[in-house]
């Protein structure tokens, strides 16, 4: 059937569809009305359905027009991008989705530094605990908070983070040993893949039990703790600025267990590595976290 559909009826309808209005389409195209109108309806013939509700006054899609519309918005969308690339008459774009955390505490702060480096690029941020679906087409890469879910994907695992106790200079002044946590008012994240519990254990002691405030994300922990609330066990990359800033202390630093693991991830569709922009953006984080510089030619 695809044979049988000619490339200017799907393009009068993308515009008809987008603009919402055939006189406004046929502007876009340099046709005449006329023409779109007789594009669209050849291309509703040849697919056996309606795709148009149209009145006197207006157009608007049909159910099978708005499913169609899906498709082809995407695809049309995906044409451009590929066409300004190549053309390099536009910046490439870099759809990244994120755990919140790292888009909040680690990511956001550091764009400034790949943007300069690759000045011809751009960065579409998005953050939530839901995974990117690739097949969507809705972004290029993924920083994943544990295991990836998905399949057919590159997976990079990115360096270890040091989880310890951290609270404020206030705090820290009396605590001088794990043993003194055992009655201090703790921070859970419970999304942590590292707690509490498992934190006393690596260092030889039963866990109390815990009533304090508890958080779903890590950000929301270590912004908490930075106030004098109480003590968080979080990962030094996340909290870095705060501990740059001396908003946050690690108060057991050289004195304690601290526990060490890999919490988050690089993911992309192996396809979506052959992309310049995509590349330069992986390499660029990878290096960033390895405590490197990347792109400093570009």
């Amino acid at each position: 059937m695809l044979s049988n559909v000619p490339i200017s009826a799907i393009r009068a309808f993308e515009a008809a569809a987008r603009t919402g209005s055939f006189r406004d389409a046929a502007n876009e195209l340099h046709l005449t009305p006329s023409a779109v109108s007789h594009a669209i309806r050849k291309l509703e013939d040849t697919l056996c359905t309606v795709l148009f509700e149209r009145s006197a006054r207006s157009v608007r899609l049909t159910p099978a027009g708005e499913n169609l519309m899906r498709h082809t918005g995407a695809a049309f969308d995906q044409l451009r991008r590929g066409l300004e690339e190549v053309a390099a008459r536009g910046p490439q774009l870099v759809r990244v989705h994120s755990a919140p955390s790292f888009a909040a505490q680690w990511l956001a702060p550091r764009l400034a530094q790949f943007l300069a480096a690759y000045p011809k690029l751009e960065v579409r941020l998005a953050a939530s605990t839901d995974y990117a679906r690739f097949s969507n087409d809705d972004f290029d890469i993924d920083i994943v908070y544990g295991p990836p879910r998905a399949e057919g994907v590159e997976v990079v695992p990115l360096p270890e983070e040091t989880v310890t106790p951290l609270c404020s200079p206030a705090l820290a002044k009396s605590i001088r040993k794990p043993a003194d946590l055992l009655d201090r008012t703790l921070i859970r994240s419970d999304v942590k893949q590292v707690q509490w519990h498992q934190w006393f254990t690596a260092n030889g002691l039963e866990a109390p039990a815990l009533h304090g405030m508890r958080f779903d994300r890590s950000f929301l922990a270590i912004a908490t703790a930075a106030e004098g609330l109480g003590v968080a066990l979080e990962s030094t990359l996340l909290a870095e600025r705060e501990l740059a800033s001396g908003r946050l202390v690690a108060p057991l630093a050289g004195r304690a267990n601290d526990i060490r693991y890999v919490g988050h991830r690089l993911i992309y569709p192996r396809a979506s590595r052959q992309r310049s922009a995509v590349r330069a953006f992986a390499d660029w984080l990878v290096a960033q976290l390895a405590g490197k510089t990347a792109g400093s030619s570009h």
